[in-house]
């Protein structure tokens, strides 16, 4: 344990780090889907049909707005929240149809000490259980990481979402605790379940994907061979022995 001059114990020293830049307005190009600013005018009406989808809404649960009854409405909506630069509002875009199928986002931005998060993340039932769902996040890690040079990126869902929580863990995000009574939405109470990872864990996590989304672990209707843990599991083993 380092100790200062007082023998209070401190963090280790981080010499050389330099604040990082925001996040670019480009697109993050994938196999299954590219990642892209949102543009109302571009995404919105895509976004609207695939949502509809969710007939008994419940992808908008834990979620703090929605549903839209109305493509206007979802438009309204998008204008007042989703042009800013944080949060900064993506579109996850299928290449097979080149339709926006599901949204996400970076926020909580702090270029200064290398901090990001991810979230406002939607997929409509086009994006659920595919491949593309799995890129998308990739595209966004590796983007925040290896192009950027963050410290840490941050997952935070409310701890009653189970789906989400399952899907922190099984995307490499290591869960830190729960934040009792966080905040208040749609009238009601959430404590906030926080997961993160580090720079130092993702060369593990990066590799891991990339065998994961390598076109020899889909059969024909797209269904993985293998599943993420397993790799995950064999580069921990392979980095350890």
């Amino acid at each position: 344990m380092l100790t200062n001059s007082l023998g209070q114990p401190i963090g280790h020293p981080v010499p050389d780090w330099q604040p990082v830049s925001p996040p670019p307005h480009t697109p993050m190009e994938g196999a299954f889907c590219r990642v892209e600013p949102l543009d109302i005018d571009v995404h919105a009406s895509a976004l609207f049909k695939a949502f509809r989808m969710d007939k008994d809404n419940r992808n908008w649960t834990y979620l703090g707005y929605g549903p839209f009854e109305t493509e206007a409405g979802l438009r309204d909506w998008m204008a007042a929240s989703c042009t800013g630069n944080d949060p900064f509002f993506h579109a996850i875009v299928d290449n097979d149809t080149d339709d926006a199928v599901g949204v996400a986002s970076y926020l909580r931005i702090e270029p200064a000490v290398g901090v990001i998060e991810t979230g406002h993340i939607h997929y409509s039932p086009l994006l659920q259980r595919r491949p593309a769902a799995t890129e998308a996040m990739f595209l966004m890690m590796r983007r925040v990481f290896s192009e950027l040079g963050y410290r840490r990126y941050e997952w935070k869902c409310d701890a009653l979402n189970a789906p989400s929580r399952r899907a922190a863990e099984r995307l490499g995000f290591r869960f830190e605790g729960i934040f009792r009574q966080a905040t208040v939405y749609k009238g009601r109470n959430r404590d906030s379940a926080w997961y993160s990872i580090l720079d130092r864990e993702w060369p593990l996590l990066e590799r891991a994907f990339c065998q994961w989304l390598d076109p020899d672990n889909f059969d024909e209707r797209g269904r993985q061979k293998t599943s993420l843990a397993a790799f995950t599991e064999n580069v921990e083993r392979a980095e350890s022995a």
